[in-house]
């Protein structure tokens, strides 16, 4: 499944997400280099909600640019696969090995503001980061690394913890949404994707 027919067929949770979709699916139809930074309007980024195990805490960084708590995530750089992307971005800012998909469709939806700023020497002007959010899994006892060029602390927390530690009032809407969304889900009885046989304690 293409990009395009993803977001096209996301059912959006709530007003917010509603109209991201619009906006997310105006972009792809009309601007060019919308998988690139080459875009310094807007450009796709994905960004992950990684759980333990036992569904009780939540994978976070303390980011150096946002100087707050903050989930895992970056920048497609032309990949349409943003699941990858996602796992990506969690196995890079945390050390974490083994990251695996709750499930491999998209989450959550937000249009994200992204005020300017240095990075490497440069300055970036605003714009908007559109994202994807995916829902994925990894143990809550392996090792953890920082990533000294991106963030300055990782760690788990509480499931419910997340929302008040960010020091962004956007962000602290968007992590309680996500919490929000899993409650709702818990009828459901969240497991890891079927096709994901790994388990926690799995080459450690």
């Amino acid at each position: 499944m293409n990009l395009l027919r993803e977001i096209e067929e996301y059912q959006p949770y709530n007003a917010q997400e509603a109209r991201d979709k619009n906006v997310m699916l105006g972009f792809l139809k009309s601007q060019d280099n919308i998988l690139t930074r080459e875009n310094e309007i807007a450009h796709f980024t994905a960004s992950a909600w990684v759980l333990n195990k036992a569904r009780s805490k939540v994978l976070m960084i303390y980011h150096n640019i946002y100087d707050s708590w903050a989930w895992t995530g970056g920048h497609a750089d032309g990949e349409e696969n943003l699941l990858t992307v996602a796992i990506r971005e969690v196995k890079e800012e945390t050390g974490i090995k083994k990251v695996w998909p709750i499930q491999r469709e998209i989450f959550s939806l937000e249009t994200l503001t992204v005020e300017g700023h240095m990075k490497n020497g440069k300055y970036v002007a605003s714009h908007l980061h559109i994202n994807c959010t995916y829902l994925l899994e990894a143990c809550d006892e392996e090792a953890l690394l920082i990533k000294p060029d991106e963030n300055q602390g990782v760690r788990w927390m509480d499931i419910e913890e997340c929302a008040k530690v960010s020091t962004e009032p956007s962000m602290q809407k968007i992590y309680q949404k996500l919490n929000d969304k899993l409650k709702h889900r818990r009828k459901e009885n969240l497991k890891r994707d079927p096709g994901e046989e790994a388990i926690c304690s799995e080459g450690m």
